[in-house]
């Protein structure tokens, strides 16, 4: 019997556009991925200038939004993987904002 061995090497963010409902994230190889913004609530909360504040970390493998403290990496968008960040965490960060 064979197996067919499949190398599976993630792509890298190039480019990231946010917006009111959807984070999108350009990759290297030519693929668009798309999630929506309920799914990272800092985002969601975020103000337009903060949402477009980011930067590349790791060689594109992940984006960061420092005026939120936000890290999302590229491998967990494209396996469908929604924020880990618990409720009192948010919650918490929520209330700062709102001082």
């Amino acid at each position: 019997m064979t197996t067919l061995a499949v190398k599976n090497k993630e792509a890298d963010a190039y480019s990231v556009t946010v917006t009111e409902d959807t984070l999108t994230i350009e990759l290297s190889d030519g693929r668009t991925i798309s999630a929506p913004l309920a799914w990272y609530p800092r985002l969601q909360y975020a103000t337009e200038e903060e949402r477009n504040n980011w930067r590349l970390i790791g060689g594109g493998y992940g984006i960061h939004w420092s005026s939120i403290d936000e890290d999302i990496s590229v491998s967990a968008v494209l396996s469908g993987l929604p924020s880990g960040e618990s409720q009192p965490s948010f919650k918490k960060w929520l209330e700062s904002r709102n001082r």
